[in-house]
């Protein structure tokens, strides 16, 4: 089984961004280190919980600490940004480091709306970017190419390239929490991951439909996907529950309405109040995270593979820290790295 990582780049209440960037850079040369596929970044905005803003940026620096995994986006959020620079940007990073990029694209915006307006408005996009979604992620492949795209100028021969002399491209995924992005991964022949990390919802469905209406594409003849969790893995369940509680209690307040903060540290969360609502979605996060000891986990891990028929599974190390903890640091994310490959490696 192959397994990779999801970095949102989590910011604790202890940390700045730039311990959390560190943190987050030890955690990919671990992944590196230990063997792990692949390792993602995403794109949020304006979120105390997350410095993962701009994920061009953060490959670029985690592909020039590492050595061996590929490094992507989990994803470019493609709404935000003109066609043009997302290939531009992924060009470079390909050229950069050949054969190790991923380019993982979303429809949705990933920012409230303020802040879409602000990212967005200031740049003159609109909803009709998201309507134009299907003919923008053509327009990057083509710009990506090393043909690059006619541009119908009348009388004149103009090619528009990503990058003057493509000897490779990175690998496009669709990325998706709907069905959506099913069908449309499905049509264009491109590999596709479902949110399943998010919700835990409807991600049979969307597999389903993925694969029963997949058309081969020029790189991917078959249908190519993977499955997205949670996880903590720690030397006893407690502490592995323990160390999920300030994620579990985060998603809660982000689903009933309420302010989100950095990431509480693992005796805050502990003291923290929670309305009957949230404790429900704390509950259901529970149950749906890989969580325990490094065999229990393993089994979680080797189960949810079985269900959706994959053979790659994408864990999201999502366990905070005890006060005390070195900033700059995230060892209880390094321990789940560490504690799954040992079993499943």
């Amino acid at each position: 089984m192959r397994l990779s990582v999801l970095d949102l780049v989590p910011v604790r209440t202890d940390q700045t961004t730039a311990d959390a960037l560190t943190a987050s850079t030890q955690l990919a040369q671990t992944a590196d280190r230990l063997g792990y596929t692949r390792y993602w970044v995403a794109e949020h905005h304006n979120m105390e919980a997350v410095a993962a803003t701009s994920p061009p940026v953060l490959i670029a620096h985690l592909a020039a600490h590492t050595t061996r995994m590929r490094i992507g986006s989990g994803g470019v959020m493609l709404p935000n940004h003109a066609p043009l620079a997302v290939a531009e940007q992924f060009a470079l990073l390909e050229a950069a480091h050949p054969g190790r990029i991923d380019l993982g694209i979303g429809r949705a915006p990933g920012s409230d709306p303020v802040t879409s307006l602000a990212l967005r408005g200031a740049a003159g996009r609109d909803d009709r970017d998201i309507e134009a979604f299907p003919d923008h992620l053509d327009d990057i492949v083509a710009l990506m190419s090393p043909h690059g795209v006619r541009v119908p100028i009348p009388q004149q021969r103009y090619i528009l390239k990503a990058t003057p002399k493509a000897v490779s491209v990175p690998q496009l995924w669709l990325l998706g929490s709907s069905t959506y992005s099913a069908h449309l991964a499905a049509a264009k022949g491109l590999p596709y991951v479902f949110a399943h990390h998010f919700s835990g919802q409807g991600t049979a469905e969307a597999l389903r439909i993925y694969r029963e209406n997949f058309r081969p594409g020029k790189h991917t003849p078959e249908p190519l996907t993977f499955l997205t969790v949670n996880a903590v893995v720690a030397d006893t369940r407690d502490e592995a529950m323990a160390l999920l509680l300030p994620q579990l209690q985060m998603m809660a307040r982000l689903r009933t309405g309420e302010p989100l903060g950095a990431l509480d540290l693992v005796e805050d969360a502990e003291q923290r109040p929670l309305t009957p609502q949230q404790r429900a979605v704390v509950e259901a996060g529970a149950r749906r995270a890989v969580a325990g000891t490094p065999a229990d986990a393993a089994e979680q891990v080797r189960a949810l593979a079985a269900e959706f028929d994959v053979d790659e599974v994408m864990v999201n190390p999502v366990a905070t820290a005890r006060r005390g903890t070195d900033p700059a640091t995230a060892p209880a994310r390094e321990a789940t790295l560490e504690l799954l490959a040992k079993e499943l490696f």
